[in-house]
């Protein structure tokens, strides 16, 4: 169960597209009354709009004048936050907690639109809409112990939470975890590739690696060991892994790529900040 939300201090989500409507799933799975969630999104999906009934939650498409949030939970691109921010101000009250899953748009920014309060910069990943995802989180000074809780659990349906020390930490949860998926779903289609280019057929390719990565993934999160740990378990001495992984594990190799990218990554995180 998820403690202090209720109908007079409810949970506002602004922005119910596929990190939002994640989160509310995990939030009405866990035991959250419907009657505490008010969701503000000018239109929703079908299939969103028929969850929210079915919950007997409110849509509404702009902040009610008198509502106050428990929580202000906005799950907004950070392109449309400078426009939705001003908006949604309002729902802001002494006792507000305000959790952002914006890229980039720090805990000035957020100031800037909302006031000083209580506030959480928290970076999910799409596992959340599978219930496995992973979330950085950073506090600022204003969040008590018992909203620090609060947001745990929120954030908690959709996977483990790992709070930071410092705020700029976040763009750098943001290169490795948060667009990490993606990273994922790009070495499925380099191995895929690579198994065509070998001769077998293209679908039967991409089963195997989309299957193999998964299934890795799988043993990975069930699995005491750490990573290294279950990779050497793989690598029989001489074998056919061992010759894959000399190429993989070059100086010039993998590594050095993967440094790139994240740092590329995190420059741009920093960009979305203004």
């Amino acid at each position: 169960m998820i403690s202090g939300v209720s109908a007079s201090a409810p949970i506002v989500l602004v922005g119910a597209g596929n990190m939002g409507g994640a989160m509310l799933a995990g939030w009405l799975k866990s035991g959250v009354a419907g009657s505490s969630v008010v969701v503000v999104d000018p239109g929703p999906s079908e299939k969103m709009m028929d969850a929210i009934r079915d919950a007997g939650a409110t849509h509404v498409t702009a902040v009610p004048a008198d509502l106050k949030a428990g929580v202000l939970f906005i799950a907004v691109k950070p392109q449309v936050m400078e426009t939705v921010l001003p908006a949604v101000k309002s729902a802001v009250g002494a006792a507000t907690v305000v959790v952002s899953v914006a890229a980039g748009k720090t805990l000035k920014f957020l100031e800037t639109h909302l006031g000083e309060a209580a506030m959480v910069r928290a970076m999910p990943n799409t596992p959340a809409m599978v219930g496995r995802g992973v979330t950085g989180a950073f506090a600022n000074a204003k969040v008590t112990e018992q909203q620090r809780d609060q947001v745990q659990a929120l954030l908690r349906v959709s996977g483990p939470v790992e709070w930071v020390p410092t705020e700029a930490d976040i763009d750098s949860v943001t290169a490795l975890s948060g667009s990490g998926p993606a990273y994922v779903f790009y070495l499925v289609e380099c191995m895929a590739e690579a198994g065509r280019k070998l001769g077998l057929q293209a679908d039967l390719a991409m089963r195997l690696a989309r299957e193999t990565v998964a299934g890795a993934g799988e043993l990975l999160h069930q699995s005491p060991d750490d990573a290294s740990r279950l990779r050497q378990n793989v690598t029989s001495p001489g074998g056919t892994t061992a010759a894959a992984l000399s190429v993989l594990m070059a100086e010039d190799a993998m590594q050095p790529l993967f440094d790139k990218a994240l740092e590329a990554a995190r420059k741009r995180a920093e960009e979305l900040a203004g």
